[in-house]
């Protein structure tokens, strides 16, 4: 029986705003762009968050939603300086360590003997050192696998710690909402509740089979997070799946050449980021577009063998013009905001083992 944590910073980049600048304590305080820059939130505390404001917000609608909304501007060196801080702390407690995102973890302490081997007294000492160290306050997810020590995470937040233990999964998955598993998105929640299925004791009822007739891939997936099931490993050094580089613009770009002149700058910038994997094999190319009414559009090609080992030798403007005029092609030419990337081939088979049968 695995142990895991699933750790979550509370509001990170605000909560070291606020840390750096005691005045800012229960006041709404947002960490983004300039609105007149056509800057998004990027995180926000939970004052601001009473007031409907959300990460990735546009920073003019969040300022109408709390017209006395702090906003402060990004400090990444800050923020950089202190996740690392905190998975140091992390690595204290186990080597097996997933890092997730600049503010969250995975940690696989299962074969952790401190403390008695109890993971919950870990995650305590973990809240307690972090917050000690940092100022920052941890919620902490505890259970069997990855999945539920996620839910765990987001059940008592913030400062909370939460454990879903062996014997509790099955009373404790049924009520839960379809759209509180990751990998279930508002469109798909829509179509599940559309259909009957609000909770996880609802999809129980239905078997693999006629879940995957429904949903294909995504229903094999549904069939075992809805039992609280998740065999995914910890995995202590993520693999890049892919590489890119995006732009809001300072004014919507409403000229097909003032947007084609955008775009070879952004293939520039992806150059760039592309060489330190030259090693990798891309197996697909993918355009962005986000148009004036927030709406998104992603067109994507796939490439054969020959075609990758050519972009390795000539990644330009031929690889992406005829994806942006598609794009293009799909709503007004009223674009605020450009992405080009590239996707990687997996190195090696990884991941769970599903079967039908």
């Amino acid at each position: 029986m695995h142990k895991i944590l699933h750790a979550d910073c509370d509001c990170f980049f605000a909560a070291l705003e606020m840390r750096d600048n005691p005045s800012l304590k229960d006041k709404p305080v947002a960490v983004g762009g300039a609105a007149d820059k056509r800057g998004v939130i990027a995180t926000c505390n939970y004052p601001a968050r009473a007031f409907g404001v959300r990460s990735a917000m546009p920073t003019a609608q969040a300022l109408k939603l709390c017209p006395d909304l702090i906003l402060c501007p990004p400090r990444m060196l800050v923020y950089k300086e202190a996740a690392q801080a905190i998975r140091e702390i992390f690595f204290q407690l186990t080597d097996r360590v997933e890092v997730v995102s600049i503010d969250e973890a995975y940690l696989d302490v299962t074969h952790v003997d401190i403390f008695q081997g109890s993971a919950t007294r870990m995650a305590q000492w973990l809240k307690q050192e972090v917050v000690a160290q940092t100022g920052v306050t941890l919620s902490i997810g505890v259970s069997v696998n990855k999945f539920l020590a996620k839910i765990a995470s987001d059940w008592q937040k913030p400062d909370g710690l939460f454990v879903i233990r062996p014997e509790d999964i099955n009373s404790f998955m049924p009520d839960l909402p379809v759209g509180r598993i990751p990998g279930v998105g508002k469109v798909t929640e829509q179509k599940l509740q559309a259909q009957g299925l609000e909770t996880c004791g609802q999809l129980q009822v239905l078997s693999l089979q006629k879940l995957v007739e429904r949903y294909g891939k995504l229903g094999v997936m549904l069939h075992q997070r809805c039992r609280g099931e998740d065999y995914r490993e910890v995995v202590t050094e993520r693999v890049r799946k892919s590489v890119s580089v995006e732009h809001t613009f300072a004014s919507n770009k409403t000229v097909l050449f003032d947007i084609e002149q955008e775009l070879e700058q952004q293939v520039s910038k992806l150059q760039q980021r592309f060489l330190p994997y030259q090693d990798r094999v891309v197996k697909s190319v993918f355009l962005k577009l986000r148009f004036a009414d927030f709406t998104t559009t992603t067109v994507e090609t796939g490439l054969s063998d020959a075609q990758s080992r050519q972009l390795h030798r000539r990644l330009d403007m031929t690889c992406f013009l005829p994806l942006l005029h598609e794009a293009v092609r799909r709503g007004q030419c009223n674009i605020r905001l450009l992405g080009v990337g590239l996707r990687f081939a997996e190195q090696e088979q990884t991941g769970e083992q599903l079967t039908l049968f």
